[in-house]
């Protein structure tokens, strides 16, 4: 089993900048994706970004130019550096690893408990 523990949330000024990390630990060979996903209250979860354990990233169209994904595999880290913080982006961040089973047949997904991150004046 894999977990998955965050950190860096908080309260933060409208054009501030911010950085979440997320550790994984447990019975772990490679992560095949890590990434970060938001959901606030009332809404439903959304990708921010993911990244492969080949560097490859994908970003959500309100992350790019403002957020960076990254990863260490050999601690077995993700985290998410965000510049130009809104108050849209206020939510609780959750980090996330996906392992591939049996060449792709199967996934093993994990998630963290969440970090809140708050954006205001």
């Amino acid at each position: 089993q894999v977990q998955l523990v965050e950190s860096g949330g908080g309260l933060v000024q409208p054009g501030g900048s911010l950085r979440l990390s997320c550790v994984a630990s447990g019975s772990i060979f490679s992560i095949d994706y890590m990434g970060w996903y938001r959901q606030a209250p009332g809404k439903e979860r959304e990708l921010v970004a993911t990244i492969t354990n080949g560097g490859n990233t994908n970003y959500a169209d309100s992350a790019k130019g403002r957020f960076t994904i990254s990863r260490d595999n050999v601690k077995n880290t993700v985290t998410l550096q965000m510049a130009s913080l809104k108050p849209e982006d206020t939510a609780a961040y959750y980090c996330n690893a996906a392992i591939l089973r049996r060449r792709g047949l199967f996934v093993d997904d994990y998630w963290g408990q969440g970090t809140q991150v708050t954006v205001s004046s």
